[in-house]
């Protein structure tokens, strides 16, 4: 294969700079829009050796330095002691990063293995010990904002596994209190795409770690939805923003949540809702396109 040409190499150079600030408005953005890091703030990243963890501390550096307040970033790694963990790269990276950091050993794979059935999945018990201890952590460091790497395609996933199998109408909050109700979890990549981020750490050559050393399988139900999204996206591009989108638009009284909306108030007195139907109008999609229907055959 040939080497690339000066044309070549110029493109790929103008594309890298293009994505890196497309990452850096789009985290700028929802740290803006949700307020998740204020002057003084003290931000710990929790790292885990992935692309998104990666691309959410390079970003959030890069933030800083251009940043119109002042916050400080400690970086943060939990080390599971799973089979075969490169306990170097991390250390090794952010040594050349020059930046604060703090690798803890904790061996919760143990405990996962001796709680969880072999063939089951460990994520979920694995998740919570995890937790635990960022938490704790957090305290010890006195950091006021806890930072995750979820992205948007994350958000949307959560968001269909628990509309398809929990029936709820529910995501992944951007900003949300700790479980202890000590801290504040912020995930600033919550409108950066996953395939950005992947495209990103080629890019800088992020040294990856496996996620999948505990030989533990991703959860079959969030393949599904990952596939689903995936294939949405091929046969009808836009049509996965358009659903992100409406995450941001929700009009509660055309929900059937009676916490959510006080239905019971509504009287023939009562004015028009904001965002409302007019009740016998039929509903206007016509700016957004059509959405095109396969025709499948049936046997006669």
């Amino acid at each position: 294969m040939n080497a690339p040409d000066h044309k070549q190499l110029e493109k790929q150079r103008v594309d890298a700079n293009k994505l890196e600030k497309r990452l850096c408005r789009l985290a700028g953005q929802a740290i803006a829009d949700f307020n998740m890091i204020e002057a003084g703030d003290r931000v710990m990243v929790c790292l885990s050796g992935g692309k998104d963890s990666y691309g959410m501390l390079d970003v959030l550096l890069k933030l800083r330095q251009r940043a119109p307040i002042e916050f400080d970033i400690v970086a943060v790694n939990l080390d599971q002691k799973h089979p075969g963990y490169p306990a170097h790269v991390l250390p090794d990276y952010l040594e050349s990063l020059g930046i604060e950091y703090l690798i803890v050993e904790q061996d919760t794979y143990s405990v996962v293995k001796r709680l969880i059935p072999e063939g089951k999945t460990m994520c979920s018990l694995c998740s919570r010990l995890r937790r635990g201890v960022l938490y704790r952590l957090a305290g010890e460091l006195g950091a006021t904002r806890i930072a995750l790497g979820h992205h948007r395609d994350d958000i949307l996933e959560t968001f269909f596994l628990n509309l398809f199998f929990g029936g709820k109408l529910k995501a992944m909050p951007p900003k949300l209190g700790s479980d202890d109700g000590k801290h504040v979890v912020i995930r600033p990549l919550a409108y950066v795409k996953e395939k950005d981020l992947a495209r990103y750490a080629e890019v800088r050559a992020f040294p990856i770690i496996p996620c999948d050393l505990c030989g533990s399988q991703d959860q079959l139900q969030r393949k599904q939805v990952k596939q689903m999204l995936r294939l949405w996206e091929k046969e009808f591009p836009g049509r996965v923003e358009t659903i992100f989108n409406s995450l941001q638009r929700v009009t509660p009284s055309h929900l059937l949540d009676r916490e959510l909306f006080d239905f019971p108030a509504v009287t023939a007195g009562s004015l028009a809702l904001e965002g409302g139907d007019k009740a016998f109008d039929a509903e206007d999609f016509s700016s957004f396109g059509t959405i095109p229907l396969r025709m499948v055959s049936t046997p006669k």
